[in-house]
């Protein structure tokens, strides 16, 4: 019985340390474009696969490679 004198200040400190930093993100306006991300995702989509199978056939030919400069000549 004696520990729910510890848990209920605490529950409450919890709840108003919640509610404090709700309020924060409101007015710092974590909330305010609810639909940008999700439309920015879709627009996106078609532009990363360009670039990624322009870096794989870049990568994948071995004729178009250049050395680096720390490999030195090979043996």
């Amino acid at each position: 019985m004696s520990v729910i004198y510890g848990l209920i200040p605490g529950m409450i400190l919890l709840g108003l340390v919640s509610v404090l930093v709700f309020f924060w993100a409101v007015r710092s306006g974590q909330y305010d474009d609810m639909e940008g991300p999700a439309h920015r995702i879709l627009d996106d989509d078609d532009l990363g696969e360009n670039k990624l199978n322009v870096n794989n056939r870049d990568t994948n030919n071995a004729d178009t490679k250049k050395p680096d400069a720390d490999d030195g000549p090979k043996a």
